[in-house]
Order: C-alpha cells, then structure tokens, then sequence
C-alpha cells in the first residue's frame, strides 16, 4: 500500500477560508446554505437493520461489529431469520432493510466458505443478492446494501435487487493504513482502493451514500482532502446521494478504547466544511444516536437527513449508542425550526431520474412507497378506496410554528392576487408537517374572502356514451380496447334512444345538467357528437349540455374536415353549453408523452379551450396527479391554466383529480405511484385556491375520488364546490374507485351543513337554479335499469 499522501490541490485554499472566520459565523453560513437547498426538511429513513453476516476480513481497530467464527452462533443469517427481521420492520412502518455485512469474510475464513456452501451460494455477495430479492419480494421493503468494496461485476449482481448502497471512504489518508493506524491490517480500508469502488458504484449507475469518519487521526487537511475528492467523483458520475459525517466514538474492547474521542468543535466544524464544499443541494447526514444532547448543535452546522433510525433492530455497528425515539427526534428537529420527513433509502433525485439510476424490474417497489417528491409515503391512504382507505387518512398536524419567512411571504404575495414564478409554487408544494397545515388554512381564508361560506353543486347526470376508445391513455381503465379485456366492465356503446332516455329520467330528477363524455370510438365522427346533442336537447329542450373534452374536439373536427374553430361553432349550434376541461391530465408533453402519448398535446389542448371561450364557449379546468408527475409539473399546470385565465376568462372552476390507480394499466403494470398522499390532496387543493383563487372563483372537490368524508375536509382547505350529484358515475370506478355513483341534493346538504357551511344548488354556469328545478331533485324518484348495447354490435352508428 502506498502511504504516501497526495493532498487536492484545493485543500489549501479550503483550510483557509473555513479556518479564518469564527466557528458560529462558518455554521450560520452553512446552515444558510443547506435551508437554501432543503427548506425547513430534515429527513430521515426508517429502516430495519439485517446483519447478515459480523465476520469481516478487515481489522479496524475502532470496530465492534466484525467478530471472529468463534465468536458467532453462526457465520451468516439463515433466510429464515433474516425474513424475520425484516417483517419486524415491515410490521414497524419501516420502508428500509439495510443489510450490513462485513467485506468479504470468505477469503479469510474457512468458516465463512463452509457455510456459504452450506446455504448454496460461492460468495458473500451472491448470498446477500438472494437474500435482498427475498426480503424485497416477501415484504416490500427496499434493500440497502453496505457490503464493503464490490467490483463492477458485483454491482451488476446485486443492482436489480437494491436502489442504493452505501460505502464509507472514511478517509483518503493512506497515513491511517500505517503501523499503529487504525486501518492497518485492513485491505479493504486503503483509500485508493475505496475511491476506485465508489467510482465503480458511479460506472455502474448506483446511487451511493458515502462519507467520512472523524477523529481516527486524520487532520483536517485530511478531511478537506477526502471530501474534495468524494465532491470531484459525484461532479464527474453523480451518483453520491449522501454524505456522512461520522463521529468517532470510542468501544471497549477495542484497540482504540483508550482514543480519545474527537474534540467538541470538530464535528459542527466538519459537517459545515462538507456543506460548503458540496454545496446546498447535496444531502448531508450526521448519525443522531452517536451525538445525544447535541441535534441541534448539528442542525445549526448543516445537516438535512438524521440517516436510518430503526423502531425495531439497535444499531448493529454502534451497539453502545442506542436510536433516539422518532418522537423525541421529531421534537428536537421541531424545535430547532425544521420539519421531521422520512424518505426512502433512494434519495428524491434519483427517484425522478429511476430510468438511469434504478434498475426497470426493481421501479415498481420503489413508486409503490414514493410520493409525487420522491420521499417515502407517509399514510396507507389512496383516493378512491373506499371505507378502508378512509380509516387510513391522517389528520393534519397542528400549526404548532408560523410559516417560515420565505413560504409566508409567497402565500402573502398569493393572496394579494401576484401570479407566484413557478419555483414559488413547487415551494409551497414542499410544504411538510404543521406548514401544510398553515397552507391550507390560509387557502381556506383565501377561499372565504373570495367564494364566502357557500358550498355549491349541481343536480346532474354523468352520461358515459361508450367506453371502446382508439387511444392509448396508460391511465384509463374505463375505456376498452383488445388490451383491456381483464379490466372493469365489458365494452359497450350506448344507443341514441338510451341516451335520450336517460337525459329525460335526469330532468324528471331535477337535473338542470347532463355531462356527456366517453371513449374516443373508431367509428365516431363529429356527426356522432352532433347526433348526440340532437338527441338530448329533443329529450329535454331545457337541460344544459355540458359535453366533449378538447380531445372529441380535435377528433370531430378532423373528422368532418373542420377547423376547432368551426367544429365548435356547430356544436354550440346543435346545444353544446359549456365544455369539461378534462383531458388535460398533466399540462406538460414530457408527462403526456408517458401516459397518453396520442392524444392532444399541451399547446393543442390550450388551444381548443382557448378557442371555446371566445366563442362564449366556457369550460372547467382539470388536473389528474398522482400518478409519475412531480410538483414541478403541477406548478407548471396551475401557471398555465392561471395565464389562460387571465385572457380568456372562460374558466368556471378548477377542479383536481387524484389519480385512481387500482386497475390503472400503467400502475398494474409498475409504471406509476398508487395515486398521491393525503397531504398532497390537501397541498393541490390549497394552492390551487392561493395560485387560481384570484383569477378562478370556484376550487371543486371531487367526493368520487375521496368519498364524502374526505371532501368535506378539503372543504377547509380551500375549496367552495361540490361538483355534481351524478346519478351515474362510471369512469373513476372502472379504475377501482369505491364511492358510490350518485349524492343526492339530501347527502350533498347534510355533508355541507357538517363542515358549518352553507349548501346551494347551482347551474353549470354558478346561477341559481329554478325553484322548481330544486324542488323535483328533492323529490326524485328511483332510477331506472341502465340498458347497453354491446359493443359487438355497433356497426358504426350510434342510432
């Protein structure tokens, strides 16, 4: 080993300027930088901890985790015993099995290779890869692997069965390897060889954690060194999603049990010097357990992630410093002005990047547990799960601290009517713990400022006209074609005759609106479209039609050889009231490309509704999340819709829909999140409210998506509508949605008067509703069997 040591040629000019000013003054401008990365977040991962093996070919002289044969019950975990850890954890709410382990003991000892053998595998790293696969496909819990330097071929062993791994250079000091140094005797601890395996980790597209151990005898010119040469490495591959800054803390019974510990000043001075060099957006960690009675003294240094904090397993490496309690470290992370959030062992980046940095068969685990940030899911709840899934949804945290400056002033700015740059509302949208909160109630006193206290709805009826449609939304599990034949319902169309039908039983129930939507079918021209106002202003002259998103549009109009323009003009003569804005999904092509890669695009989309509204055409707004979006794209869906708004006008309402994904294809098929978390159903609909409020009156709330009870909490954060009765809903079901299909006015009011406000009917258009038309929907009758025609035979007529 080489133990000569060659410094960065930057390390000087570092140990200058982080030596020159006064400590606080260097971890105020830390901690400035990390706030100016991470906000008020302070992470952490939950996770169970997996020895699967203590014996280790290495002799750190600091260690009490690697142990001799002699000293074990037995060399390695049994796959019983390590499936018994893990589903502690996955009892625990953990999302995380770290495996630990120590570096290659097979080539050390003869005990390690008979029980390899005996368990059926050649090596230490072809064990832990079928062990990972076993836990990650018994329980769902995403492996981290910390099993010491790997080669390239190991790291396309075990990358399929694992989305991060962790390797600690320690130090690049080859001084340490000397006689009488604590990594003497070590092979595996040589930094050549260390920062040659962490450079295989980038070669190999693996997100990494890596970091440093302090006060084992290295200088802080030593330090300086290794983190400029970790910084060099994730600049050239990218791949270090986190830095430690470890403590030494010394262990009976080793050879460094007399060491002293490093000096006070040594760790804040540390973690400060790696936030600069690394800069705001990198994650830095400092072990909480290792320092009790100093968190806050490490958050003021710039620390934003505790690291794994286990509810079940100690602390296999560190076994004398136990875990502080999540409640505890939630309370000390509070109370220094952060918000405690647990993460997955994947950090966000790498999350939204899954297609270079996750390997495609392991994605699926990792959507299954991540939020729209990238972060771990924090409740069990999903929109349209139906009483299960209500006795999941969390209650919101209290507002326990003001908003900080930053996110105040941006809800202050919102409120006075500003149009926010779209890094202000992807911050509002980070929003975590009691900010959420706050959001929603300033949304709530945005929404009583601009809507009052009413809550209104529409007498309507859904009228789904087939549900066989040519394109391929990824998402849609309503609409049928030679794919879907396992999915929710038989294709079907519906006959001219039962559509009129089911427009005069509508009215008969005090209708004042049908909405008309369906799948785009082969044979449909804008004829069809035409017939089908025809045929429902025959069958009640007075009713509203509000029908046919921009994508019927599109269709009918380059069927007939129109113009939009044109095509509009002659639905709105033929009755066409007021268009639902649906179709828009995600107003952003390099989503759309992903889940609905034929139909209209952004601008297409702006531009049909744009063209309705100055034909007297209005329209609703929409937006689907949930699904593989990111708050990025909901902010750049808001400011679009806000911008048309402000030149058209035509906008009714804005109203969100969370992603249904139970029997969505591109969830079944491990391409999508199970829909979004509760918080950022609340998020959507509260800065909704502060971004739209201004321009667009009313923020709807769909209680198809989260049942009655659910709506009636966003009530309070923001929205002023109900949406409409329905009589019939068939679109959210067909995705596994497990609210009912109609709310009648009596529900409808009684949910209203719950939340301490005051229901109205409403038109489409937010008038007020003939008095009769109120009085037949509180006295309607029962409805009627619905008739279908297969769509076997549909000959391509609708009559």
């Amino acid at each position: 080993m080489n133990t000569m040591t060659t410094l960065h040629p930057e390390t000087g000019a570092w140990l200058a300027e982080l030596e020159a000013p006064p400590l606080q003054s260097l971890l105020a401008r830390a901690a400035a930088l990390r706030d100016e990365g991470h906000g008020d977040v302070v992470t952490y991962s939950r996770k169970v901890f997996i020895p699967l093996t203590e014996l280790c070919r290495d002799v750190c002289h600091y260690c009490t985790y690697a142990k001799t044969p002699r000293r074990l019950k037995s060399a390695y975990l049994t796959p019983d015993e390590v499936l018994s850890i893990a589903r502690a954890g996955q009892a625990a709410g953990c999302h995380e099995a770290l495996f630990t382990l120590g570096d290659k003991p097979e080539l050390r000892y003869r005990a390690a290779r008979e029980a390899l053998d005996r368990l059926g595998h050649a090596t230490t790293v072809d064990y832990l890869r079928a062990m990972a696969e076993l836990v990650l496909r018994e329980t769902g819990l995403l492996p981290h692997l910390n099993p010491g330097v790997l080669t390239p071929a190991d790291y396309a062993v075990l990358r399929p069965v694992a989305p991060s791994f962790g390797l600690m250079l320690e130090s690049a000091s080859p001084r340490l390897a000397e006689r009488g140094g604590p990594h003497f005797g070590s092979p595996d601890k040589d930094p050549a060889v260390r920062l040659a395996a962490l450079r295989a980790a980038g070669e190999a597209r693996v997100p990494t954690t890596t970091g440093l151990l302090i006060g084992i005898g290295e200088t802080r010119a030593e330090r300086l060194d290794s983190l400029l040469k970790l910084r060099d490495l994730h600049r050239e591959c990218g791949h270090l999603q986190e830095l430690i800054i470890q403590n030494f803390v010394p262990k009976p019974g080793t050879q460094m049990a007399g060491h002293a510990p490093p000096p006070p000043d040594e760790l804040p001075w540390t973690i400060a010097a790696a936030r600069l060099v690394f800069g705001a957006g990198m994650s830095i960690q400092a072990p909480p357990n290792l320092s009790p009675g100093r968190l806050h003294e490490l958050l003021g240094a710039g620390i934003n992630d505790w690291g794994g904090v286990s509810p079940v397993t100690p602390d296999h490496v560190n076994p004398e410093s136990p875990w502080p309690h999540l409640d505890e470290l939630a309370a000390a992370t509070g109370t220094a002005g952060h918000v405690l959030v647990p993460r997955l062992t994947v950090y966000p980046a790498y999350v939204a990047g899954r297609e270079r940095w996750i390997d495609p068969e392991l994605a699926p685990a990792v959507l299954r547990v991540a939020d729209a940030t990238g972060l771990a899911r924090t409740d069990g709840w999903s929109a349209g799960g139906g009483a299960a899934a209500e006795r999941l949804r969390p209650a919101l945290p209290p507002p326990t601290a003001p908003l900080r400056p930053r996110l105040a002033a941006l809800v202050d700015e919102a409120r006075r009517g500003e149009r926010l740059a779209e890094d202000d509302v992807v911050a509002l949208f980070a929003a975590r713990g009691p900010a959420v909160t706050a959001i929603a109630a300033a949304a709530d006193a945005a929404r009583r400022e601009q809507a009052g206290d009413t809550v209104t709805y529409v007498v309507n009826r859904n009228i789904n006209y087939t549900n066989l449609c040519a394109y391929k939304c990824t998402f849609c599990a309503f609409s049928k074609g030679k794919t879907d034949e396992d999915l929710r319902g038989a294709p079907y169309v519906l006959d001219l005759a039962e559509i009129g039908r089911r427009t005069e039983e509508a009215w008969h129930r005090g209708a004042t609106e049908v909405c008309l939507q369906g799948g785009i079918h082969p044979a449909f021209t804008g004829q069809t479209y035409l017939d089908v106002l025809r045929t429902v202003k025959e069958a009640a002259p007075g009713i509203h039609v509000h029908a046919f998103s921009p994508l019927e549009v599109t269709q009918g109009a380059r069927t007939l050889g129109l113009t939009v323009e044109a095509f509009l003009r002659r639905l709105k003569d033929a009755g066409l009231g007021t268009l639902p804005g649906t179709a828009a999904e995600i107003l952003c092509d390099d989503v759309r490309r992903l889940i609905c890669p034929d139909k209209v695009t952004t601008a297409q989309w702006l531009d049909v509704v744009g063209t309705a509204h100055r034909l007297g055409l209005r329209t609703t707004s929409t937006i689907m999340f949930g699904h593989l979006e990111t708050p990025r794209h909901w902010a750049r869906h808001l400011l679009a819709i806000r911008d048309l708004q402000t030149q058209t006008g035509g906008f009714t309402e804005f109203v969100p829909l969370p992603f249904v994904h139970m029997e969505a294809p591109m969830y079944r098929r491990g391409l999508a999140r199970p829909g979004p978390t509760w918080t950022e159903v609340v998020l959507m609909h509260a800065v909704a409210r502060l971004v739209l409020g201004p321009v667009i009156r009313n923020i709807q709330v769909s209680w198809v998506k989260l049942g009655a009870t659910g709506a009636g909490d966003i009530l309070q954060a923001g929205a002023n509508d109900l949406g409409g009765t329905l009589m019939n809903e068939s679109i959210s079901r067909a995705a596994g949605a497990a609210f009912g299909q109609e709310l009648p006015p009596e529900q409808m009011d009684a949910l209203i008067d719950a939340a301490g406000r005051h229901p109205a009917q409403r038109t489409t258009l937010y008038g007020t509703p003939p008095a009769e038309r109120v009085q037949a929907s509180y006295e309607a009758p029962a409805l009627t069997a619905l008739q279908f025609q297969s769509a076997r035979d549909f000959r391509g007529q609708i009559a």
